[in-house]
């Protein structure tokens, strides 16, 4: 008896390196911008209307008195950032490579070239090679700290994990893929559909943080704001 066509890896393989490359695409586009405007629709313009004259002159004053390392760099010192500057790192490294590996990686730049005649620059393979082991490495460092960190492992649930293989599977089949261990084409099928999740995911879940972070420090009026900030909550 003939194996059903949607139980076999060729289907899978096409399937995945045709439609839904598209649709993952589509999705995350429409996505983010559905987010994005969703949480504009939650704030406000910033206004100081409750604020008198002399008031708003005295703050625009001291504002300017101020130097940049102390408006921008001195209240980073209460965040994660000033308390645990190596998380921070970690955090910005791993999430870096994460934006800039998939699209200047030459691997997928020359599928894109095949589809639509032009592509970016890329990286040396060298290059991405190493670049994927030190994000591997974060991730498995944002584990372990979620499992041997007590305050971090209060708050940390099934999702947080789920999140995290998510963002690490892509980079981890593509890796085996290039070199070849397992099954070749089994393992590249699980790489595109793995990205096309993450992609999927990126605007319905914890990984949008990337987006909300340049909402939340350049937009939003607070105290860690780096800048003026526009709107209010």
């Amino acid at each position: 008896m003939e194996t059903l066509t949607i139980l076999t890896l060729d289907f899978w393989y096409d399937l995945a390196r045709g439609p839904l490359v598209w649709m993952s695409f589509i999705v995350l586009i429409l996505g983010c911008i559905y987010r994005t405007i969703r949480l504009l629709s939650f704030t406000s313009k910033k206004s100081n209307d409750y604020l008198s004259p002399a008031q708003k002159k005295k703050i625009v004053k001291t504002a300017s008195e101020k130097s940049f390392l102390q408006r921008v760099i001195g209240p980073l010192k209460f965040t994660v950032l000033g308390i645990h500057p190596v998380v921070i790192i970690v955090s910005i490294v791993f999430h870096l490579i994460l934006f800039i590996a998939p699209i200047f990686l030459l691997a997928h730049n020359i599928l894109i070239d095949e589809a639509i005649g032009t592509s970016l620059v890329s990286f040396s393979e060298k290059t991405t090679d190493y670049m994927t082991i030190v994000f591997l490495a974060c991730a498995l460092f944002f584990v372990f700290r979620r499992i041997f960190t007590a305050r971090v492992r209060a708050i940390t649930t099934f999702y947080d994990y789920t999140i995290l293989c998510i963002t690490a599977a892509p980079f981890l089949t593509g890796f085996l893929a290039y070199y070849q261990i397992f099954d070749y084409k089994l393992i590249v099928t699980l790489h595109m559909l793995s990205g096309e999740l993450m992609l999927v995911a990126a605007p319905f879940t914890k990984i949008f943080h990337m987006v909300f972070f340049f909402f939340g420090r350049f937009i939003l009026a607070s105290e860690h704001t780096l800048g003026k900030g526009s709107r209010t909550w």
